[in-house]
């Protein structure tokens, strides 16, 4: 295969895997909301308990499983805390308000990144990062309309999801070339399931056998949509794949429209559309100017935060 061949199969393999990893978090999300009856805590512990079922099969079939060891405990430890907290936070927000709302929120996250990354990188942010992250925050504006009477607490929540997920990857950039894909995936599972393991017995509410099924699928779909992503990042360039996430918005849609009778006006469809606008262009900046994999996880579990791998020339775009 030629250098054109396999780049251009690249450029269509990646994208796709990434909005099949997509879809999957969305139906993810949409069982997860099917469930706001029980306490987020029993949620959150069954389903980590069940992922963790794929992730020991993808590590019995991988051929090169490397160790999962951490080169760096503490950061490691520290980030699975953040991506359980916003764990959490971001469930919580999933059974307070309407999915759109709540992705609009979470999709601050590579606003947030943007802005932690100039003290605890050091990294420079130019005239057109900031112009990009004044409209992400324009979006959002235009989308909740803040007032006393419109926001809550469940906002709050998304906020928090959308602070933490930042601040894990932040971390991950800073301990990622260093640590092995598996390690940043497993740590924060151990962490969730130790968390509300302990919290479990003061809030577990018994449950029927289809419920306990329903846990168990977002486990597992949280597990399999960690993999799409993560080989979407393997198969094609940051700059082709980071942009998928939005096409979570259209999954919220359907799923709210037809599912959980969310209804959607004109503001949000506008507010939605500005804030994807932003995320793409800081997308497309740091994977185009700085040359790096922008680990810009629309929430915490959503992107595997691999080593930053370098852009191929055949990738670049010009």
């Amino acid at each position: 295969m030629t250098d054109s061949n396999a780049a251009t199969t690249s450029v269509v393999k990646g994208p796709l895997l990434a909005l099949a990893g997509f879809a999957v978090f969305s139906t993810h999300d949409a069982l997860l909301k099917s469930l706001s009856e029980y306490s987020v805590f029993q949620t959150i512990f069954f389903a980590m308990l069940f992922g963790y079922v794929p992730f020991s099969l993808a590590r019995v079939v991988d051929s090169n499983p490397g160790s999962i060891k951490a080169v760096n405990p503490k950061l490691v430890i520290f980030r699975s805390c953040l991506m359980v907290g916003s764990l959490c936070s971001a469930f919580l927000a999933f059974s307070m308000l309407p999915m759109v709302e709540v992705y609009v929120l979470i999709f601050m996250a590579p606003i947030i990144i943007s802005i932690l990354a100039i003290y605890y990188l050091g990294e420079k942010v130019h005239l057109f990062r900031w112009f990009a992250i004044l409209v992400g925050l324009l979006g959002v504006i235009i989308v909740l309309r803040p007032s006393v009477e419109t926001l809550s607490i469940g906002h709050l929540f998304g906020f928090l999801a959308a602070c933490s997920s930042g601040g894990a990857a932040i971390i991950a950039r800073k301990v990622g070339s260093s640590e092995n894909a598996a390690t940043l995936i497993l740590y924060p599972i151990l962490t969730s399931i130790i968390v509300t393991g302990c919290v479990l017995p003061f809030v577990y509410k018994p449950m029927p056998l289809q419920d306990l099924g329903v846990m168990f699928l977002i486990g597992v779909f949280g597990q399999i949509g960690q993999l799409l992503i993560l080989f979407a990042y393997r198969s094609a360039n940051a700059a082709f794949i980071a942009p998928m996430q939005y096409s979570q918005m259209i999954w919220a849609v359907i799923f709210g429209l037809f599912f959980f009778n969310e209804s959607i006006d004109q503001w949000v469809v506008i507010g939605s559309l500005v804030t994807i606008f932003s995320g793409v262009l800081i997308v497309w900046r740091e994977a185009i100017v700085s040359k790096i994999q922008p680990n810009l996880n629309s929430r915490n579990s959503r992107m595997v935060s691999a080593a930053p791998a370098p852009i191929r020339e055949s990738d670049e775009l010009r």
